[in-house]
């Protein structure tokens, strides 16, 4: 069996810097320096003995990851990336916890990875207020919060990176104002966290600039339990049902993410209604399974990969070099148009 001392012979490098690279302290790290330690360690098969590191540091080479519902397969994707850059990048395994948007389940995750010596986290929750955190963090842990911007005026005492969940509405909403539609809803679930408050804000922003602000709605659908992500599709599914008994129901939808606009399609389909012919569609996330459905979903795709990316970054390098101060990162998303949105029906007809 290799060890540490083996890695650093085969490199021409101290066991420090191996130990370096272990823990993902590379930021300063010559190119050259660190593609030979990682270039024997794969030689050499090494596998660092994480409990002796345990011992020796007080720390554990693992991340905690905190996601509302693996249920929803956003988060299912977002963990995938999270865990591929956080191993692969930096030796660092996951553990992955469902906290359903629970103030009190997430600090007692937090409890937990401490008690545990992991000491840093990533957690996608988008809760309106994260005061609950600061004790957290003034207990050693390096977090960083992923699906909604920092506090304006609060004292950064974490990472938030985010994508612009406003510009996304915004671009969702603004594609179906460009292909004609002026009765338009933000389809959600009820109860509000940052990141949906956001996406209604770039929502009603669109249509207020194109004029439309009289024929733009928030509709809102009940959760059948405590929690809705996981649940998204149903509450889409009901809200399709009350929408296609409107006689003057919108003819274009924004969906707060893509397994809402999933149950909007299906409920629709249950209503005798054809989307696009009758209601034109728009999800927001970029799942891979938005190409799959009859029709394509026409989607806001968030950038995921480099998203996981940056969280994992800031997380591991907060962690080795505490000097390095929380910041904010804000990514713009993109539009994939598919075949779910088309002209209104009132607009066809006249062309007919």
């Amino acid at each position: 069996m290799s060890t540490i001392q083996n890695v650093a012979y085969q490199a021409g490098v101290s066991t420090s810097t191996v130990s370096n690279v272990l823990n993902g302290r590379t930021d300063r790290m010559r190119c050259e320096t660190l593609a030979r330690v990682e270039a024997a360690i794969l030689a050499l098969s090494y596998r660092p003995n994480r409990a002796a590191q345990q011992l020796k540091t007080g720390n554990n080479p693992m991340l905690g990851l905190l996601v509302p519902s693996i249920a929803n397969p956003m988060y299912g994707y977002i963990a995938r990336e999270i865990e591929t850059v956080a191993q692969q990048k930096y030796g660092h395994r996951v553990m992955l916890g469902n906290t359903y948007r629970s103030k009190e389940i997430e600090t007692g995750f937090f409890d937990d990875l401490l008690s545990h010596g992991v000491r840093g986290a990533i957690m996608i929750s988008s809760q309106l207020d994260e005061q609950h955190l600061d004790l957290v963090v003034q207990r050693g842990l390096v977090a960083v919060s992923y699906d909604r911007p920092a506090t304006p005026g609060a004292s950064p005492a974490l990472d938030h990176v985010t994508v612009d969940n406003a510009a996304a509405a915004r671009m969702a909403t603004e594609h179906l104002i460009n292909r004609g539609h002026q009765r338009l809803v933000f389809a959600t679930a009820a109860g509000q966290t940052m990141s949906r408050r956001e996406k209604i804000r770039g929502f009603l922003a669109a249509a207020k600039s194109a004029g439309l602000a009289d024929s733009a709605h928030v509709m809102e659908g009940s959760k059948q339990a405590g929690f809705g992500d996981s649940e998204m599709a149903d509450v889409g599914r009901m809200l399709a049902a009350r929408i296609a008994q409107d006689p003057r129901r919108p003819t274009g939808i924004v969906a707060v993410n893509d397994l809402m606009a999933f149950g909007l399609m299906a409920g629709f389909r249950d209503a005798g209604l054809s989307v696009p012919a009758d209601v034109s569609l728009v999800g927001i996330d970029g799942l891979f399974l938005s190409a799959l459905m009859n029709p394509g979903l026409t989607t806001v795709r968030l950038p995921v990969p480099q998203m996981a990316s940056k969280l994992v970054e800031r997380v591991i390098g907060r962690m080795a070099d505490p000097s390095i101060k929380p910041s904010e990162f804000i990514f713009q998303p993109d539009l994939v148009e598919r075949e779910s949105v088309t002209a209104p029906p009132e607009a066809i007809r006249r062309l007919a």
